[in-house]
Protein backbone atom coordinates (compact mmCIF):
# COMPACT_ATOMS: atom_id res chain seq x y z
CA UNK A 1 0.00 0.00 0.00
CA UNK A 2 2.55 2.40 1.28
CA UNK A 3 4.69 1.23 -2.55
CA UNK A 4 1.58 2.03 -4.26
CA UNK A 5 0.70 5.54 -2.75
CA UNK A 6 4.38 6.65 -3.24
CA UNK A 7 4.75 5.78 -6.81
CA UNK A 8 1.22 7.67 -7.68
CA UNK A 9 2.62 10.21 -5.60
CA UNK A 10 6.18 10.27 -7.36
CA UNK A 11 4.20 10.31 -10.75
CA UNK A 12 1.87 13.11 -9.72
CA UNK A 13 5.19 15.51 -8.94
CA UNK A 14 6.76 14.52 -11.88
CA UNK A 15 3.51 15.16 -14.31
CA UNK A 16 2.76 18.67 -12.27
CA UNK A 17 6.33 19.66 -13.14
CA UNK A 18 6.72 18.59 -16.82
CA UNK A 19 3.64 20.43 -17.58
CA UNK A 20 4.71 23.56 -15.95
CA UNK A 21 8.31 23.33 -17.71
CA UNK A 22 5.98 23.21 -21.20
CA UNK A 23 3.65 26.01 -20.75
CA UNK A 24 4.48 29.28 -22.25
CA UNK A 25 5.78 32.19 -20.65
CA UNK A 26 3.40 34.84 -19.97
CA UNK A 27 4.64 38.25 -19.44
CA UNK A 28 2.19 40.43 -17.11
CA UNK A 29 1.88 44.10 -17.59
CA UNK A 30 2.73 46.35 -15.13
CA UNK A 31 0.62 49.23 -15.99
CA UNK A 32 -2.55 46.62 -15.01
CA UNK A 33 -3.42 44.39 -12.55
CA UNK A 34 -3.43 40.92 -13.44
CA UNK A 35 -6.10 38.69 -12.75
CA UNK A 36 -6.11 35.01 -13.68
CA UNK A 37 -8.66 33.18 -15.60
CA UNK A 38 -10.17 30.86 -12.77
CA UNK A 39 -10.21 34.12 -10.19
CA UNK A 40 -13.16 33.35 -8.11
CA UNK A 41 -14.11 30.02 -9.35
CA UNK A 42 -14.62 26.56 -7.79
CA UNK A 43 -11.10 26.02 -9.30
CA UNK A 44 -9.77 28.24 -6.57
CA UNK A 45 -10.41 25.42 -3.60
CA UNK A 46 -8.43 22.86 -5.61
CA UNK A 47 -5.47 23.74 -4.40
CA UNK A 48 -5.73 23.36 -0.76
CA UNK A 49 -7.92 20.31 -1.10
CA UNK A 50 -5.23 18.50 -3.14
CA UNK A 51 -2.72 19.17 -0.37
CA UNK A 52 -4.88 18.09 2.34
CA UNK A 53 -5.81 15.07 0.28
CA UNK A 54 -2.20 14.04 -0.73
CA UNK A 55 -1.73 14.29 3.07
CA UNK A 56 -3.75 12.09 4.65
CA UNK A 57 -2.90 9.76 1.82
CA UNK A 58 0.62 9.72 1.85
CA UNK A 59 1.26 11.25 5.40
CA UNK A 60 4.14 13.39 3.90
CA UNK A 61 3.00 16.61 4.92
CA UNK A 62 6.14 18.76 3.94
CA UNK A 63 5.60 17.47 0.16
CA UNK A 64 2.14 17.68 -0.07
CA UNK A 65 1.46 21.18 0.71
CA UNK A 66 3.94 22.01 -1.46
CA UNK A 67 2.47 20.23 -4.44
CA UNK A 68 -0.93 22.26 -3.28
CA UNK A 69 1.09 25.49 -3.20
CA UNK A 70 3.00 24.30 -7.01
CA UNK A 71 -0.74 23.52 -8.42
CA UNK A 72 -2.23 27.39 -7.06
CA UNK A 73 1.06 29.15 -8.40
CA UNK A 74 0.35 27.20 -11.76
CA UNK A 75 -3.74 28.48 -11.57
CA UNK A 76 -2.84 31.59 -11.11
CA UNK A 77 -0.84 32.40 -13.88
CA UNK A 78 -2.24 30.64 -16.45
CA UNK A 79 0.22 27.45 -16.29
CA UNK A 80 3.50 29.80 -17.19
CA UNK A 81 6.13 28.34 -15.56
CA UNK A 82 7.73 31.58 -15.43
CA UNK A 83 4.79 33.31 -13.18
CA UNK A 84 4.61 30.42 -11.39
CA UNK A 85 7.68 30.19 -9.89
CA UNK A 86 7.65 34.18 -9.19
CA UNK A 87 4.25 34.14 -7.73
CA UNK A 88 4.96 31.21 -5.64
CA UNK A 89 8.38 32.90 -4.43
CA UNK A 90 7.69 36.30 -4.41
CA UNK A 91 4.25 36.50 -3.03
CA UNK A 92 3.82 33.27 -1.54
CA UNK A 93 6.93 32.38 0.52
CA UNK A 94 8.57 35.48 0.59
CA UNK A 95 5.75 37.15 1.48
CA UNK A 96 4.51 35.32 3.98
CA UNK A 97 7.89 35.21 6.11
CA UNK A 98 8.01 39.52 5.48
CA UNK A 99 4.57 39.34 6.60
CA UNK A 100 4.33 41.52 10.25
CA UNK A 101 1.85 39.00 11.96
CA UNK A 102 3.29 35.77 10.63
CA UNK A 103 6.89 36.83 12.06
CA UNK A 104 5.26 37.77 15.21
CA UNK A 105 3.79 34.40 15.37
CA UNK A 106 6.83 32.88 14.76
CA UNK A 107 9.35 34.59 16.99
CA UNK A 108 7.10 33.49 19.81
CA UNK A 109 6.82 30.00 18.31
CA UNK A 110 10.85 30.05 18.47
CA UNK A 111 11.24 31.86 22.28
CA UNK A 112 8.32 29.22 23.55
CA UNK A 113 11.17 26.39 21.82
CA UNK A 114 13.65 28.07 24.05
CA UNK A 115 12.01 28.23 27.53
CA UNK A 116 11.04 24.33 27.14
CA UNK A 117 14.86 23.45 26.52
CA UNK A 118 15.78 25.78 29.46
CA UNK A 119 12.99 24.30 31.41
CA UNK A 120 14.00 20.90 30.23
CA UNK A 121 18.00 21.71 31.13
CA UNK A 122 16.93 23.46 34.20
CA UNK A 123 15.49 20.03 35.64
CA UNK A 124 12.51 22.07 36.26
CA UNK A 125 10.58 19.66 34.12
CA UNK A 126 11.77 16.66 35.52
CA UNK A 127 11.28 17.79 39.01
CA UNK A 128 7.15 18.90 38.18
CA UNK A 129 7.25 15.31 36.35
CA UNK A 130 8.25 13.71 39.82
CA UNK A 131 6.12 16.07 41.78
CA UNK A 132 3.16 14.97 39.34
CA UNK A 133 3.84 10.97 39.67
CA UNK A 134 3.29 11.46 43.60
CA UNK A 135 -0.28 13.60 43.07
CA UNK A 136 -1.95 12.64 39.91
CA UNK A 137 -1.80 8.80 39.65
CA UNK A 138 -3.95 7.43 37.06
CA UNK A 139 -4.69 8.19 33.48
CA UNK A 140 -8.16 9.80 33.85
CA UNK A 141 -6.13 12.82 36.06
CA UNK A 142 -3.49 13.19 33.76
CA UNK A 143 -5.88 13.79 31.05
CA UNK A 144 -8.03 16.52 33.13
CA UNK A 145 -5.42 17.90 34.39
CA UNK A 146 -4.27 18.59 30.68
CA UNK A 147 -8.26 19.93 29.53
CA UNK A 148 -8.32 22.12 33.06
CA UNK A 149 -5.12 23.29 32.21
CA UNK A 150 -6.23 24.02 28.54
CA UNK A 151 -9.63 25.57 29.82
CA UNK A 152 -7.45 28.20 32.31
CA UNK A 153 -5.26 29.43 29.34
CA UNK A 154 -7.84 30.90 27.02
CA UNK A 155 -6.30 34.03 26.12
CA UNK A 156 -4.98 32.76 22.96
CA UNK A 157 -5.20 29.57 20.79
CA UNK A 158 -1.04 29.40 20.00
CA UNK A 159 -0.19 29.83 23.31
CA UNK A 160 -2.56 27.54 24.49
CA UNK A 161 -1.31 24.35 22.71
CA UNK A 162 2.21 25.60 23.41
CA UNK A 163 2.17 25.91 27.31
CA UNK A 164 -0.21 23.38 27.76
CA UNK A 165 1.65 20.94 25.50
CA UNK A 166 5.45 21.76 27.47
CA UNK A 167 3.94 21.28 30.80
CA UNK A 168 1.87 18.44 30.81
CA UNK A 169 3.98 16.00 28.05
CA UNK A 170 6.09 14.65 30.67
CA UNK A 171 2.97 13.54 32.96
CA UNK A 172 1.11 12.11 30.00
CA UNK A 173 4.30 10.14 29.19
CA UNK A 174 4.62 9.26 32.90
CA UNK A 175 0.99 7.62 32.24
CA UNK A 176 1.52 5.81 28.77
CA UNK A 177 -1.03 8.66 27.08
CA UNK A 178 0.07 8.59 23.16
CA UNK A 179 1.19 11.68 21.86
CA UNK A 180 -1.87 11.75 19.87
CA UNK A 181 -4.30 12.18 22.41
CA UNK A 182 -2.30 14.73 24.16
CA UNK A 183 -2.49 16.70 21.04
CA UNK A 184 -5.89 16.17 20.68
CA UNK A 185 -6.74 17.14 23.87
CA UNK A 186 -4.56 20.35 23.46
CA UNK A 187 -6.08 21.06 20.45
CA UNK A 188 -9.81 20.75 21.52
CA UNK A 189 -9.06 23.34 24.81
CA UNK A 190 -7.49 25.73 22.34
CA UNK A 191 -9.72 26.99 19.74
CA UNK A 192 -12.94 25.79 21.22
CA UNK A 193 -11.94 27.05 24.50
CA UNK A 194 -10.93 30.80 22.89
CA UNK A 195 -14.40 31.27 20.66
CA UNK A 196 -16.33 31.27 23.65
CA UNK A 197 -13.80 33.17 26.11
CA UNK A 198 -14.75 36.73 25.87
CA UNK A 199 -10.84 38.18 26.81
CA UNK A 200 -9.35 36.46 24.03
CA UNK A 201 -7.77 37.05 20.88
CA UNK A 202 -10.56 35.60 18.99
CA UNK A 203 -13.21 37.53 20.79
CA UNK A 204 -11.04 40.56 19.54
CA UNK A 205 -11.00 38.94 15.99
CA UNK A 206 -14.59 38.24 15.80
CA UNK A 207 -15.33 41.71 17.36
CA UNK A 208 -13.82 42.86 13.84
CA UNK A 209 -15.51 41.25 11.59
CA UNK A 210 -18.48 42.44 12.54
CA UNK A 211 -19.52 45.67 10.60
CA UNK A 212 -21.66 48.63 11.44
CA UNK A 213 -22.93 46.37 15.04
CA UNK A 214 -21.46 46.36 18.76
CA UNK A 215 -19.63 42.92 17.36
CA UNK A 216 -18.31 42.58 21.39
CA UNK A 217 -22.24 42.58 22.25
CA UNK A 218 -23.28 39.88 19.45
CA UNK A 219 -20.37 37.63 20.44
CA UNK A 220 -21.34 37.61 24.47
CA UNK A 221 -25.26 36.59 23.41
CA UNK A 222 -23.58 33.90 20.58
CA UNK A 223 -22.11 32.04 22.78
CA UNK A 224 -25.19 29.75 24.12
CA UNK A 225 -25.53 29.15 20.52
CA UNK A 226 -22.08 28.10 19.64
CA UNK A 227 -22.26 24.23 19.54
CA UNK A 228 -19.26 22.83 18.19
CA UNK A 229 -17.45 23.91 20.87
CA UNK A 230 -19.84 22.81 23.37
CA UNK A 231 -20.08 19.93 22.37
CA UNK A 232 -16.16 19.06 21.31
CA UNK A 233 -15.82 20.24 25.06
CA UNK A 234 -18.69 17.58 26.52
CA UNK A 235 -16.86 14.96 24.18
CA UNK A 236 -13.42 15.50 25.20
CA UNK A 237 -14.70 14.90 28.93
CA UNK A 238 -16.61 12.21 27.88
CA UNK A 239 -13.75 10.26 26.05
CA UNK A 240 -11.13 10.94 28.86
CA UNK A 241 -14.28 9.74 31.73
CA UNK A 242 -15.83 6.75 30.16
CA UNK A 243 -12.17 5.86 28.81
CA UNK A 244 -13.37 5.31 25.16
CA UNK A 245 -11.03 5.82 22.12
CA UNK A 246 -12.37 5.21 18.31
CA UNK A 247 -10.85 4.94 14.70
CA UNK A 248 -6.86 5.44 14.47
CA UNK A 249 -6.70 7.02 18.13
CA UNK A 250 -7.43 3.59 19.61
CA UNK A 251 -4.53 2.26 18.03
CA UNK A 252 -2.29 4.97 19.53
CA UNK A 253 -4.01 4.37 22.91
CA UNK A 254 -3.02 0.71 22.74
CA UNK A 255 0.02 0.93 21.77
CA UNK A 256 0.82 3.82 24.53
CA UNK A 257 -0.17 1.34 27.51
CA UNK A 258 1.95 -1.09 25.65
CA UNK A 259 4.78 1.73 26.12
CA UNK A 260 4.86 3.07 22.39
CA UNK A 261 3.61 6.13 23.11
CA UNK A 262 4.47 7.44 18.99
CA UNK A 263 2.62 4.31 17.14
CA UNK A 264 4.77 5.55 14.33
CA UNK A 265 8.40 5.60 13.27
CA UNK A 266 8.80 9.58 13.66
CA UNK A 267 10.68 10.03 16.69
CA UNK A 268 11.50 14.05 15.11
CA UNK A 269 11.64 15.26 18.54
CA UNK A 270 13.52 13.00 21.04
CA UNK A 271 16.58 14.05 20.45
CA UNK A 272 15.63 17.50 21.26
CA UNK A 273 14.15 16.47 24.63
CA UNK A 274 16.81 14.04 25.80
CA UNK A 275 19.28 16.64 26.98
CA UNK A 276 21.36 16.30 30.32
CA UNK A 277 19.09 18.45 33.10
CA UNK A 278 20.39 20.42 36.24
CA UNK A 279 20.34 17.82 39.67
CA UNK A 280 19.22 21.01 41.59
CA UNK A 281 16.08 21.53 39.41
CA UNK A 282 12.94 22.34 41.53
CA UNK A 283 8.96 22.58 40.32
CA UNK A 284 9.43 26.04 41.30
CA UNK A 285 11.40 26.03 37.80
CA UNK A 286 8.73 24.98 35.91
CA UNK A 287 6.11 26.63 37.49
CA UNK A 288 7.52 30.22 38.05
CA UNK A 289 8.46 30.75 34.05
CA UNK A 290 4.87 29.12 32.74
CA UNK A 291 3.22 31.81 35.39
CA UNK A 292 5.71 34.44 34.10
CA UNK A 293 4.86 33.80 30.57
CA UNK A 294 1.34 33.97 31.27
CA UNK A 295 1.33 37.13 32.67
CA UNK A 296 3.74 38.68 30.30
CA UNK A 297 1.79 37.62 27.55
CA UNK A 298 -1.17 39.10 28.97
CA UNK A 299 0.21 42.36 29.27
CA UNK A 300 1.81 42.35 25.75
CA UNK A 301 -1.80 42.12 24.82
CA UNK A 302 -3.16 45.01 26.59
CA UNK A 303 -0.34 46.71 25.83
CA UNK A 304 -1.33 46.44 21.80
CA UNK A 305 -4.83 47.28 23.01
CA UNK A 306 -3.93 50.96 24.45
CA UNK A 307 -4.64 49.76 27.72
CA UNK A 308 -1.74 51.58 29.47
CA UNK A 309 -2.75 54.60 27.14
CA UNK A 310 -6.37 54.69 29.02
CA UNK A 311 -8.37 52.23 26.78
CA UNK A 312 -10.33 49.93 28.50
CA UNK A 313 -9.62 46.08 29.91
CA UNK A 314 -12.41 44.67 27.44
CA UNK A 315 -11.61 47.47 24.77
CA UNK A 316 -7.96 46.50 25.51
CA UNK A 317 -8.22 42.87 24.48
CA UNK A 318 -11.03 43.87 21.27
CA UNK A 319 -8.27 45.98 19.99
CA UNK A 320 -4.96 44.21 21.15
CA UNK A 321 -2.85 42.45 18.12
CA UNK A 322 -2.37 39.08 19.27
CA UNK A 323 1.09 38.60 17.24
CA UNK A 324 2.89 41.53 18.89
CA UNK A 325 1.58 40.59 22.57
CA UNK A 326 2.91 37.90 22.17
CA UNK A 327 6.11 37.99 20.98
CA UNK A 328 6.86 40.70 23.24
CA UNK A 329 5.45 39.32 26.09
CA UNK A 330 7.63 35.98 25.34
CA UNK A 331 10.76 37.58 25.12
CA UNK A 332 10.37 39.75 28.57
CA UNK A 333 9.09 36.19 29.78
CA UNK A 334 12.41 34.82 28.42
CA UNK A 335 14.74 37.09 29.83
CA UNK A 336 12.94 36.85 33.09
CA UNK A 337 13.27 33.39 33.26
CA UNK A 338 17.15 33.20 32.18
CA UNK A 339 17.64 35.62 35.13
CA UNK A 340 15.75 33.78 37.55
CA UNK A 341 17.53 30.31 36.66
CA UNK A 342 21.02 32.52 37.39
CA UNK A 343 20.29 33.42 40.62
CA UNK A 344 18.97 30.15 41.55
CA UNK A 345 22.34 28.87 40.16
CA UNK A 346 20.91 25.83 38.54
CA UNK A 347 22.09 27.46 35.46
CA UNK A 348 25.17 29.67 34.04
CA UNK A 349 24.39 32.49 31.72
CA UNK A 350 26.74 30.06 28.94
CA UNK A 351 24.29 26.87 29.91
CA UNK A 352 21.57 29.25 29.11
CA UNK A 353 22.55 30.16 26.00
CA UNK A 354 22.78 26.82 24.95
CA UNK A 355 19.66 26.69 24.94
CA UNK A 356 19.13 29.14 22.22
CA UNK A 357 19.45 27.19 18.60
CA UNK A 358 18.54 23.56 20.88
CA UNK A 359 14.88 25.46 21.40
CA UNK A 360 15.09 27.18 17.29
CA UNK A 361 15.82 23.62 16.16
CA UNK A 362 12.87 22.06 18.32
CA UNK A 363 10.58 24.56 16.25
CA UNK A 364 11.84 24.37 12.94
CA UNK A 365 9.15 20.92 11.56
CA UNK A 366 6.16 23.32 12.54
CA UNK A 367 8.04 26.72 11.59
CA UNK A 368 8.40 24.47 8.42
CA UNK A 369 4.48 23.74 8.21
CA UNK A 370 3.45 27.10 9.02
CA UNK A 371 5.52 28.34 6.61
CA UNK A 372 4.06 26.22 3.82
CA UNK A 373 0.70 26.50 5.35
CA UNK A 374 0.69 30.47 5.00
CA UNK A 375 2.08 30.53 1.38
CA UNK A 376 -0.72 27.86 0.34
CA UNK A 377 -3.55 29.86 2.02
CA UNK A 378 -1.97 32.82 -0.28
CA UNK A 379 -1.82 31.14 -3.16
CA UNK A 380 -5.59 30.32 -2.14
CA UNK A 381 -6.40 33.95 -1.97
CA UNK A 382 -5.16 34.84 -5.20
CA UNK A 383 -7.14 32.54 -6.78
CA UNK A 384 -10.26 34.63 -4.92
CA UNK A 385 -11.66 31.76 -3.41
CA UNK A 386 -13.36 34.47 -0.79
CA UNK A 387 -15.16 35.87 -4.00
CA UNK A 388 -16.39 32.35 -4.54
CA UNK A 389 -17.24 31.50 -1.39
CA UNK A 390 -19.06 34.78 -0.97
CA UNK A 391 -21.02 34.35 -3.85
CA UNK A 392 -22.22 30.74 -3.13
CA UNK A 393 -23.66 31.81 0.09
CA UNK A 394 -25.60 34.99 -1.53
CA UNK A 395 -27.29 32.97 -3.93
CA UNK A 396 -28.03 30.41 -1.53
CA UNK A 397 -30.10 32.34 0.97
CA UNK A 398 -33.04 32.96 -0.48
CA UNK A 399 -35.58 30.66 0.47
CA UNK A 400 -33.40 28.45 2.67
CA UNK A 401 -33.98 30.78 5.97
CA UNK A 402 -35.19 27.94 8.26
CA UNK A 403 -31.70 25.72 6.89
CA UNK A 404 -29.73 28.86 6.94
CA UNK A 405 -27.74 28.50 10.43
CA UNK A 406 -26.86 24.70 9.63
CA UNK A 407 -26.32 25.54 5.59
CA UNK A 408 -23.62 28.26 7.12
CA UNK A 409 -22.14 25.92 9.12
CA UNK A 410 -21.05 23.02 6.53
CA UNK A 411 -20.33 26.30 4.49
CA UNK A 412 -17.95 27.56 7.32
CA UNK A 413 -16.34 24.20 7.80
CA UNK A 414 -15.78 23.38 4.50
CA UNK A 415 -13.95 27.15 3.55
CA UNK A 416 -11.73 26.54 6.78
CA UNK A 417 -10.97 23.24 6.24
CA UNK A 418 -9.70 23.90 2.63
CA UNK A 419 -7.97 27.27 3.87
CA UNK A 420 -6.52 26.29 7.15
CA UNK A 421 -8.32 29.48 8.85
CA UNK A 422 -10.87 30.45 11.30
CA UNK A 423 -10.05 34.16 11.20
CA UNK A 424 -10.33 34.06 7.34
CA UNK A 425 -13.32 32.02 7.61
CA UNK A 426 -14.95 34.66 9.60
CA UNK A 427 -13.92 37.51 7.55
CA UNK A 428 -16.00 35.60 4.34
CA UNK A 429 -19.18 34.88 6.55
CA UNK A 430 -19.43 37.18 9.23
CA UNK A 431 -20.36 40.24 7.11
CA UNK A 432 -22.01 38.12 4.64
CA UNK A 433 -24.38 36.92 7.95
CA UNK A 434 -24.53 40.83 9.40
CA UNK A 435 -25.78 42.37 5.36
CA UNK A 436 -28.55 39.29 5.46
CA UNK A 437 -29.82 39.67 9.05
CA UNK A 438 -29.16 43.14 10.28
CA UNK A 439 -32.19 45.38 11.54
CA UNK A 440 -34.54 42.66 10.29
CA UNK A 441 -34.09 39.59 12.15
CA UNK A 442 -31.69 39.62 15.40
CA UNK A 443 -31.99 36.47 16.78
CA UNK A 444 -31.44 34.48 13.25
CA UNK A 445 -28.18 37.10 12.95
CA UNK A 446 -26.44 35.80 16.31
CA UNK A 447 -27.51 32.26 15.73
CA UNK A 448 -26.04 32.57 11.83
CA UNK A 449 -22.43 34.51 13.36
CA UNK A 450 -22.26 31.35 16.13
CA UNK A 451 -23.07 28.59 13.52
CA UNK A 452 -20.33 30.76 11.13
CA UNK A 453 -17.65 30.59 14.34
CA UNK A 454 -18.39 26.98 15.21
CA UNK A 455 -18.03 25.74 11.55
CA UNK A 456 -14.92 27.85 11.54
CA UNK A 457 -13.58 26.03 14.41
CA UNK A 458 -14.41 22.66 13.04
CA UNK A 459 -13.35 23.21 9.79
CA UNK A 460 -10.19 24.41 11.32
CA UNK A 461 -9.96 21.33 13.41
CA UNK A 462 -10.14 18.99 10.71
CA UNK A 463 -7.90 20.74 8.14
CA UNK A 464 -3.97 19.16 8.21
CA UNK A 465 -2.86 23.07 6.96
CA UNK A 466 -4.79 24.93 10.21
CA UNK A 467 -2.09 26.96 12.28
CA UNK A 468 -3.74 25.76 15.32
CA UNK A 469 -4.06 22.28 14.32
CA UNK A 470 0.12 22.54 13.78
CA UNK A 471 0.73 24.21 16.66
CA UNK A 472 -0.86 21.74 18.74
CA UNK A 473 1.56 19.02 16.97
CA UNK A 474 4.02 21.06 17.79
CA UNK A 475 2.96 21.35 21.41
CA UNK A 476 2.18 17.86 21.67
CA UNK A 477 5.75 16.82 19.85
CA UNK A 478 3.55 14.85 17.87
CA UNK A 479 3.68 13.28 14.20
CA UNK A 480 1.56 16.43 12.47
CA UNK A 481 -0.18 14.03 10.24
CA UNK A 482 -0.95 11.31 13.38
CA UNK A 483 -2.78 14.20 15.14
CA UNK A 484 -4.93 15.07 12.30
CA UNK A 485 -5.83 11.46 11.14
CA UNK A 486 -6.46 10.18 15.01
CA UNK A 487 -8.44 13.95 15.62
CA UNK A 488 -10.71 13.79 12.23
CA UNK A 489 -12.92 11.06 13.47
CA UNK A 490 -13.66 13.00 16.74
CA UNK A 491 -14.30 16.48 14.98
CA UNK A 492 -16.66 15.05 12.98
CA UNK A 493 -18.61 13.32 15.15
CA UNK A 494 -18.80 16.96 16.84
CA UNK A 495 -19.63 17.99 13.32
CA UNK A 496 -22.36 16.07 13.15
CA UNK A 497 -24.32 16.43 16.61
CA UNK A 498 -23.85 20.43 16.14
CA UNK A 499 -25.14 20.40 12.36
CA UNK A 500 -28.69 18.61 13.66
CA UNK A 501 -28.40 21.45 16.73
CA UNK A 502 -28.33 24.00 13.72
CA UNK A 503 -31.04 22.22 11.95
CA UNK A 504 -33.27 22.19 15.17
CA UNK A 505 -31.94 26.27 16.26
CA UNK A 506 -32.89 27.10 12.76
CA UNK A 507 -36.27 25.68 12.30
CA UNK A 508 -37.71 26.37 15.85
CA UNK A 509 -35.81 30.04 15.60
CA UNK A 510 -34.92 29.36 19.52
CA UNK A 511 -32.09 27.63 21.55
CA UNK A 512 -34.79 25.79 24.01
CA UNK A 513 -34.59 22.86 22.51
CA UNK A 514 -30.97 22.77 20.06
CA UNK A 515 -28.51 23.15 22.27
CA UNK A 516 -30.05 20.19 24.95
CA UNK A 517 -30.43 17.98 22.57
CA UNK A 518 -27.12 18.44 20.97
CA UNK A 519 -25.43 17.83 24.54
CA UNK A 520 -27.56 14.88 25.40
CA UNK A 521 -27.35 13.37 21.83
CA UNK A 522 -23.48 13.38 22.73
CA UNK A 523 -23.56 12.06 25.35
CA UNK A 524 -25.72 9.00 24.35
CA UNK A 525 -23.11 8.63 21.11
CA UNK A 526 -20.37 8.42 24.28
CA UNK A 527 -22.05 5.65 26.02
CA UNK A 528 -22.53 3.51 22.80
CA UNK A 529 -19.16 3.40 21.70
CA UNK A 530 -18.53 2.79 25.59
CA UNK A 531 -20.93 -0.24 25.65
CA UNK A 532 -19.91 -1.48 22.51
CA UNK A 533 -16.03 -1.61 23.59
CA UNK A 534 -17.07 -3.45 26.26
CA UNK A 535 -18.62 -6.27 24.72
CA UNK A 536 -15.99 -6.25 21.69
Amino acid sequence: MHITNRVVYRTIIISTLVIASLCPMVVFAADKEYVPGLYGTIWSLLPPLLAIILALITKEVYSSLFLGIVVGGLFWSGFSFKGTFEHVLQDGIIGSLSDPYNVGILIFLVVLGIMVCLMNRSGGSAAFGRWAQLHIKTRLGAQLVTILLGVMIFIDDYFNCLTVGSVMRPITDNHNISRAKLAYLIDATAAPICIIAPISSWAAAVTGFVPGEDGFSIFIHAIPYNSYALVTILMMLCIAIMNVDFGPMKKHELNALKGDIFTTEDRSFVSVEETESSDRGQVIDLVFPVAVLIFCCILGMLYTGGFFSGAGFVEAFSGSDASVGLSLGSIFALIITIVFYICRRVMSFTDSMTCVPEGFKAMVPAILILTFAWTLKAMTDSLGAAKYVAGLMSSSAAGLMGFLPAIIFLVGCGLAFATGTSWGTFGILIPIVVSLFAGSDESMLIMSIAACMAGAVCGDHCSPISDTTIMASAGAQCNHINHVNTQLPYAVTAAAVSFIGYLIAGLTGSLVFALPVSLILMVVLMLILRSRRKTA
